[in-house]
């Protein structure tokens, strides 16, 4: 009983000691030194409320695609959401060494419960329900959804579509849980089959189990494209209309005390136009010249 007062207090204290140093971030004025006092101070306390404290821990996905992640090797830094969790976690104080990565599906991830790392960041949207059960972030991106489909001899019934009408009685994949599946179930059809994973819906494309898969557009542009290899045979024949609704945010357990944080690093990083640089050098030839299904 002593050991959990201890701890319940030792969270007490952790917390208002973020308070107070985010206060006195806000209130500092001019003078240089109070502001780096208080800066250390804040990242300090954000430090002792990790999983494992002094270190971030970064949940993505297994595997993680380009241009999110590049070479499925976040610890990179190289690919648009590894660029953006570094950048966000260099906000909260952490060292680019004190970053730790690890791997989670989609959908546990969106499950409520307690989890074993601090945030996680795979093409998440901000949704309604989601929000009942896990924390976002501001968002980040705003993606659009496409769908890829079967381009091989004698399977390319699809292949020359314009239109999500033409696609009616198509069978086509999404990981479950994501806005992919939600999108392609309101703009399609109702028969949307769920793979645990996107590379789950890539090896039934390239069985010929499925005409194609719906996922977010940079992804689609990355998975069509004949030279990564990904896909035996394959067209990208367009992006589901108006389905850019869901922003992308950083995920985090419900409630968890580093939401602001996470949050204030987000806007930091909007407002300095950071993250428009980041999409910049990794999104832009993964998000033109697709065209729109009808």
């Amino acid at each position: 009983m002593r050991d959990k007062k201890w701890k319940l207090l030792g969270m007490v204290c952790a917390s208002v000691a973020l308070i107070a140093a985010l206060a006195m971030v806000g209130c500092s004025g001019n003078n240089a030194s109070s502001d780096s006092a208080a800066g250390d101070a804040a990242a300090e306390a954000v430090a002792d409320l990790t999983v494992t404290p002094g270190k971030l821990t970064i949940a993505t996905g297994n595997p993680a695609y380009p241009p999110y992640v590049m070479n499925d090797a976040p610890e990179s830094g190289e690919g648009f959401e590894a660029a953006i969790a570094y950048a966000v976690a260099e906000k909260m104080g952490f060292a680019p060494e004190d970053v730790v990565w690890v791997r989670t599906g989609f959908d546990e991830a969106i499950t409520p419960g307690t989890k074993d790392w601090d945030m996680n960041i795979q093409q998440f949207g901000v949704t309604e329900d989601r929000q009942k059960a896990v924390d976002f972030s501001s968002p980040y991106f705003k993606p659009t959804q496409a769908v890829i489909v079967d381009a091989a001899e004698g399977h390319d019934k699809y292949a020359k579509a314009t239109s999500c009408a033409e696609l009616a009685d198509a069978v086509l994949g999404a990981e479950s849980g994501s806005t992919s599946y939600t999108w392609g179930m309101e703009k399609i059809n109702k028969n949307i089959q769920v793979f645990n994973s996107n590379a789950d819906a890539v090896n039934a494309l390239n069985a010929h189990q499925i005409d194609g898969i719906i996922v977010d557009t940079p992804t689609g542009v990355y998975m069509a494209d004949p030279e990564m290899e990904e896909l035996a045979s394959a067209a990208l024949i367009g992006q589901i209309p108006d389905s850019e609704a869901d922003p992308l945010a950083f995920l985090l357990p419900k409630d968890s005390k580093l939401t602001p944080a996470v949050t204030a690093a987000v806007d930091e990083l909007e407002a300095e136009g950071a993250l428009k640089e980041i999409a910049d050098k990794w999104m832009a030839e993964y998000t033109i010249d697709v065209p729109v299904l009808k």
